[in-house]
């Protein structure tokens, strides 16, 4: 190992500890900002990791790269590894990020553990000038053949927690219309264009995770959220009476307020996470901080302080395998 890749001298502060040199004393740069996957599997000799050869640098790395203009973090680790291996990351959990600099300016790469699509598929990878060599390497091995200690120490935080986990990805609906403005039954209250348009960016990033079911309210406005996704992906959805908060019409019985119930909800979101399956839950606003207290109660771990999602944004609560237990949470919006 050599260091920080692109400069050897100096650190980022939260990783060195100490003050980065050729870069603003006591002020900020905004991070160079990338994203990559570390694809593992388990072989013949233990648990094996994907390590990719560069021939301009001669270096060993693990394959990640700058994300494009406005690009989703999701997005660009999942094209990023795809390009440089040839193999389509379905992603696990969260890692923790790396920071360094690069050529005196910060960078900060986003993690996470992942494994191919095609888990029986080799690598068919053609060397181009970019990557000339890309293998399956033990763990221990790749540690040692690693050129920066930052990427050692991504192998490291994927070997220090669980390998296989699950994610259950709590979702608030997409942009809908007002509700002053909307006549109708409540239920029937669609996504409004932006909501529509993020629907077909939702897809991609619900989609990067493998194919999770998806259990949703039964309002339109939920329903509608995940469609995209459930058609391009081809995942089993069904309904879900407790997600489903509900806003009585004029004049009937019921009117007077929201009809749900929190203890329902919490109890059918237990439920789920006591499967153990890839799941996505679209509901609404009022119902996901109950929902996320309800996942890290079960899962014995500290509570944030912000629970509630925007619309269009979603938590993913990555739940060990084996015995249960969080490996990881992440929290994101559809539109980077």
């Amino acid at each position: 190992m050599t260091g920080t890749e692109g400069d050897v001298e100096g650190s980022v502060e939260g990783v060195g500890g100490g003050v980065p040199r050729r870069t603003a004393v006591g002020g900020y740069l905004e991070p160079i900002r990338a994203g990559g996957a570390l694809l593992w599997r388990e072989g013949a000799g233990g648990t094996e990791v994907v390590l990719i050869r560069r021939p301009d640098r001669g270096d060993w790395t693990l394959p990640k790269g700058k994300l494009k203009n406005r690009e989703h973090t999701i997005v660009g680790a999942v094209r990023e590894v795809r390009e440089e291996t040839g193999l389509t990351p379905l992603l696990g959990r969260r890692l923790p990020p790396q920071r360094y600099l690069k050529d005196g300016w910060p960078k900060q790469v986003e993690w996470w553990a992942a494994t191919p699509a095609d888990p029986g598929g080799g690598i068919d990878y053609p060397p181009n000038e970019e990557v000339e060599l890309v293998e399956w390497v033990r763990a221990e091995e790749a540690r040692d053949r690693l050129t920066y200690d930052h990427d050692v120490q991504v192998v490291d935080n994927f070997l220090a927690g669980p390998a296989t986990t699950f994610p259950v990805i709590l979702l608030r609906h997409l942009s809908a219309g007002e509700k002053r403005t909307w006549n109708g039954e409540d239920l029937l209250r669609p996504l409004d264009g932006a909501g529509r348009a993020d629907a077909l960016a939702l897809s991609r990033l619900l989609g990067a995770y493998g194919r999770p079911r998806v259990v949703t309210s039964a309002a339109a406005r939920c329903t509608e959220s995940v469609l995209p996704y459930t058609v391009e992906f081809d995942a089993p959805t069904h309904t879900e009476r407790a997600f489903t908060v509900h806003q009585p019409s004029a004049g009937s019985s019921a009117a007077g307020g929201p009809s749900h119930s929190v203890e329902e909800a919490r109890k059918a979101f237990a439920q789920i996470l006591a499967e153990g399956r890839p799941t996505v839950v679209c509901t609404h606003g009022e119902l996901v901080p109950h929902l996320m207290a309800e996942a890290l109660t079960q899962l014995d771990a500290p509570f944030t302080q912000q629970l509630g999602l925007r619309k269009g944004s979603f938590w993913v609560v990555h739940v060990a395998s084996r015995g249960g237990g969080l490996a990881a949470v992440e929290r994101h919006a559809v539109r980077a």
